[in-house]
């Protein structure tokens, strides 16, 4: 009979829970409910999740992601870090203060993991996650970067990623899930309620303050077309009066909600998408055969102002302060699971 010695024993033992233990891990979250990346569902509510205190890794996990470039009509696979500095970089100036970054690098993997999560293709080629345009989030590759930077390639680089990993595996979550971050440039002075220009109320994307936005470049704009363009455009008559149409509501955001021309009922966002306007904060008059439009903000007004980020960075606000502001109620809070969950799933 052969002698199987004790120490021989101990070492099967230690190497079996090393193959088992990884698995334990992962596979809870298997059958982990998928997030909808539609605006407007109806969110379940359970309770909040804590924030997670503990300090982020030096870079994003190794988890790529198909990107649809639309100009090349091919698909890129990207490491999800170089995927959000591609975006950070594309969506806001480098130009912008570090925390402003960090809140932007922040909404950006909040957006990706709900999607990569919920495994949405809506809007996307067969075997692409998302494309690079504004349907999604607008991307940029790294050659992209370099012939749109130039000569201060290596500087703005280092600054968007220096945001990217300071934020790592961070997420912003509620009542323990990914939201739906959506941001804009500029606003009036004021964000807007989610129902207020999508249907659904979305607890997190509340109307909120956002004075910062009044030294934004893109806070004041005018536009002028001839009154038969307004009239097409909108489908409505306005006579030769002065008076063109009754504002009959404002938004919580004040901004326009709806106007009465002569009877037709139309909301200042669908006169802003007929006549494209950088904002529904608008005003009109008539001089001769024109009609003068001038609009406050620049984007439909739900979640972070861009500018108004930045205003608060140099303020001297931190991220975390930054994004809690334009995010009512929501927890920073760790990514790892979930992207466990995504790799699990593949």
């Amino acid at each position: 009979m052969i002698k199987i010695k004790p120490f021989v024993v101990v070492a099967a033992v230690l190497i079996a829970l090393t193959l088992i233990i990884p698995a334990v891990l992962v596979l809870p979250f298997s059958n982990e409910h998928r997030a909808s990346g539609k605006l407007g569902e109806d969110l379940t509510r359970t309770p909040a999740a804590k924030e997670v205190k503990a300090e982020p890794a030096s870079s994003d996990p190794a988890v790529e992601v198909a990107v649809f470039r639309t100009s090349k009509s091919k698909i890129e696979n990207v490491l999800l870090e170089d995927y959000l500095v591609g975006v950070v970089a594309a969506e806001m100036p480098a130009e912008f203060k570090e925390e402003a970054l960090k809140a932007q690098a922040l909404t950006a993997r909040t957006y990706i993991v709900k999607r990569l999560l919920s495994k949405d293709a809506l809007g996307v080629p067969k075997g692409a996650q998302v494309t690079d345009t504004q349907v999604h989030q607008v991307y940029l590759n790294d050659d992209e970067l370099r012939r749109e930077w130039g000569m201060e390639y290596d500087t703005k680089r280092k600054k968007v990623l220096n945001a990217v990993r300071a934020t790592a595996g961070q997420i912003l979550a509620y009542d323990g899930k990914p939201i739906d971050a959506l941001f804009f440039s500029t606003s009036n002075g004021y964000t807007e309620n989610s129902e207020d220009y999508w249907p659904g109320s979305i607890p997190y994307l509340r109307s909120v303050s956002s004075p910062w936005d009044k030294n934004s470049p893109k806070f004041n704009s005018q536009k002028v077309l001839t009154v038969s363009q307004f009239e097409a455009k909108l489908g409505v008559r306005i006579g030769s009066g002065s008076t063109i149409g009754k504002i009959i509501d404002r938004t919580k955001g004040k901004r326009v909600g709806k106007v009465d021309f002569n009877g037709k009922v139309l909301t200042g966002k669908d006169i802003r998408e007929k006549l494209d306007l950088r904002s529904s904060d608008f005003a009109w008059k008539r001089k001769g055969d024109n009609i003068v439009i001038t609009t406050k903000g620049f984007g439909h007004g739900v979640g972070m102002s861009q500018y108004g980020a930045n205003g608060m960075a140099k303020e001297g606000k931190s991220y975390k302060e930054i994004v809690k502001h334009y995010y009512k109620g929501v927890q920073i809070t760790s990514a790892d699971h979930i992207l466990d969950t995504v790799t699990a799933k593949k």
